[in-house]
């Protein structure tokens, strides 16, 4: 997978984006730019003679089908709905179709559209603790919403849960794989995986524990504006453990001092929200972890992204490393 989004096939996405401008009531003089690429490449959608700009998420090829996408837009528009969460809501294409699409070399490239919502991601050089409590209180009915809706048939989303992300094909590609692995390193991953898994199967996947989360509540899938904490990117929605959303949301941020006051601030909201029992809060670590080791193999797998860049490629499996160590020795970590 590594190098897939260089320049020419970025190109090759923005000239599709393009083409399908008008469905979203978008004019010809509409500026299409390139906000981030991830998993997938996400643009800015610009028309002079529109108040507010349009997002627009052209998907990675061969991840989601699309039958998960529309699972991943009906759980979006029930929790808008309801009101649960502050979330960008979806344009459709040609005010019917949801997803709309465009060939690419013979292959077919999936796009969503979705209003722009204000806000900035949080600063991770600023205190953190009250968005993580305010965040602790939005897992909360993320979750008691998941745990009470019912979705039509068909419905179809991943499950992160050990198999998924470390066995025989996992998800986001092998952590034997990470970039500057030494030897010595591979055998301390090794005792890694061996504990997680029996340590998740003696947590076992009971319905309270485990069900549909957001799975990526990262630092760069909110939003803040003002008072008010916003959430995108519900992409890697599926199926996993519900106290995973919290080591998601401190991605790239698991070495750093603060962690421990912003777990306790997360718990705390939580519990404002709905009770969570003290062993459910004791597994954290081992969801930090869990995560750890999945992104080492994310950035693997997606090396050219300025995300993998930016959490230092090698340098993140170093890191990685030392965090197993430390943990499989019973340290903080």
């Amino acid at each position: 997978m590594g190098n897939l989004y260089d320049k020419s096939f970025v190109s090759g996405l923005k000239a599709g984006v393009e083409s399908l401008l008008p469905g979203w009531g978008l004019g010809p003089n509409t500026q299409v730019s390139l906000l981030t690429v991830s998993e997938n490449a996400t643009f800015r959608a610009d028309d002079p003679d529109k108040e507010m700009p349009v997002i627009l998420r052209v998907h990675r090829p061969a991840y989601h089908s699309e039958a998960e996408i529309r699972s991943e837009l009906a759980w979006i528009s029930d929790l808008r709905q309801q009101q649960i969460v502050r979330t960008p809501a979806i344009i459709p294409h040609y005010g019917s179709e949801i997803i709309a699409k465009f060939e690419d070399s013979g292959n077919v490239r999936h796009v969503v559209g979705f209003e722009f919502l204000p806000g900035q991601e949080p600063d991770p050089k600023t205190n953190l603790e009250d968005g993580f409590r305010v965040l602790g209180a939005i897992s909360a009915r993320l979750h008691a919403h998941a745990r009470s809706w019912r979705p039509t048939n068909g419905f179809a989303r991943k499950t992160w849960d050990f198999e998924a992300a470390f066995g025989p094909s996992p998800l986001w590609g092998d952590w034997r794989e990470a970039l500057g692995l030494s030897e010595a390193g591979s055998l301390v991953l090794e005792d890694l995986c061996e504990s997680l898994k029996n340590r998740l199967e003696a947590y076992g996947s009971g319905p309270d524990r485990f069900g549909l989360v957001h799975a990526d509540l990262r630092l760069a899938n909110l939003l803040v504006d003002g008072d008010a904490l916003g959430v995108i990117d519900f992409d890697d929605c599926g199926f996993s453990w519900f106290v995973y959303d919290f080591a998601a949301a401190i991605s790239f941020l698991e070495t750093s001092p603060t962690i421990p006051a912003l777990q306790n601030a997360w718990v705390e909201g939580y519990r404002s929200v709905a009770p969570l029992a003290a062993e459910h809060v004791e597994m954290i670590p081992t969801f930090i972890m869990f995560r750890r080791l999945l992104l080492t193999a994310w950035i693997a797998s997606h090396s050219e992204t300025e995300t993998a860049e930016w959490a230092g490629l090698d340098a993140y499996t170093d890191g990685t490393v030392a965090m197993a160590e430390a943990y499989l020795a019973g340290q903080p970590i």
